[in-house]
């Protein structure tokens, strides 16, 4: 737990430094694993009562990479698929499946939840070239073209995605449903920072990456490369038009989840949330509000949920969770 704790805390403290100075299955029928057309395939398959445990090899990453899959209630009709992503530690720390009361929500809901883990730093995004720390990162291509097709055929799905992601993946989402126009039906982006190519998209993203050893010039090169532009979703938000879009955010003020009930009495933890949290959410609630006018300028529905409090914690993506699956729901059924 003190090894946890003073990992997230080193990593938080980094990211927030950065930004600062640089800004002032619960099923038990068996399924069958299926290799994807690239020749990316499952690795090992183990389902118990809390769902499946997978490790998928990534044919272009090439490396494996481990997933959660729970089930939708009912194994014998196609379900749609959501797929949940974690922050910029990859889910190393907490993650989807040990922070938030995912079974239980969906334990009542058609839809089978997939939890990639891994891709710290990332972006989830394919990079121009190997980082000597992360390496190979070709997150998008994974994404998009490879985990999808085992998931529909292992599980026969119906075929219908959505997406969400919190914190660094709250930016990706927007960038895969760009990178590949109706694989996800609907996004959902829980304290993200969407435009990243301007001075303080920058600055967000070169803080993300470097408090996991990464080197932003792998992965969209200098500050000047029109690939920063290129992967900004904020410029390129008209392509979204017809994706569902659910974005939320805090402003940096305590709320109900920055108590010590709040968080069931972990000490340490409320005080990660409210040093570094409150800062981190105040800058993602900047992003927020850039992301809500511009899609208000272009006419692009979307729902924003702008909190007059909340940190950048989970208990508030769970809440943001819940409140957008209305949403998801009705994309995914459409």
């Amino acid at each position: 737990m003190g090894d946890r704790i003073t990992r997230g805390v080193a990593t938080a403290a980094r990211f927030t430094i950065a930004v600062v100075v640089a800004t002032m299955l619960t099923g038990t029928a068996r399924a069958e694993p299926a290799p994807a057309p690239d020749g990316s395939h499952v690795l090992t398959f183990a389902e118990g009562r809390a769902g499946i445990d997978m490790t998928v090899y990534s044919a272009l990453m090439g490396r494996p990479v481990v997933v959660k899959v729970i089930r939708a209630p009912d194994d014998s009709t196609p379900a749609p698929t959501l797929y949940l992503l974690n922050g910029a530690d990859g889910g190393i720390d907490r993650n989807w499946a040990d922070a938030t009361d995912v079974a239980e929500f969906f334990a009542d809901k058609q839809v089978n939840i997939v939890i990639p883990f891994g891709g710290e730093g990332s972006y989830f995004t394919d990079w121009r070239a190997d980082d000597p720390a992360l390496g190979k990162q070709r997150w998008a291509t994974f994404l998009t073209r490879e985990l999808p097709p085992i998931i529909d055929a292992t599980l026969k799905t119906t075929g219908a995605n959505a997406i969400a992601g919190i914190s660094m993946a709250g930016t990706a989402v927007f960038q895969l449903a760009l990178s590949a126009p109706g694989v996800y039906r609907a996004i959902g982006s829980y304290s993200g920072c969407v435009r990243t190519s301007d001075a303080r998209g920058q600055a967000v993203v070169n803080a993300v990456v470097v408090s996991q050893q990464g080197n932003p010039v792998n992965m969209w090169g200098p500050p000047s490369d029109p690939a920063w532009a290129a992967n900004d979703p904020y410029l390129h938000a008209e392509k979204l038009r017809g994706t569902a879009i659910y974005v939320a955010s805090g402003n940096g003020r305590p709320g109900q989840f920055d108590t010590v009930d709040g968080v069931h009495g972990d000490l340490p933890q409320l005080a990660y949330q409210l040093l570094f949290g409150a800062p981190l959410e105040a800058i993602a609630s900047v992003c927020t509000r850039q992301l809500r006018d511009r899609l208000r300028d272009l006419n692009i529905p979307a729902t924003v949920d702008l909190r007059d409090t909340g940190t950048h914690s989970w208990g508030y993506w769970q809440q943001d969770l819940h409140n957008s699956w209305p949403i998801f729901s009705e994309a995914l059924n459409r």
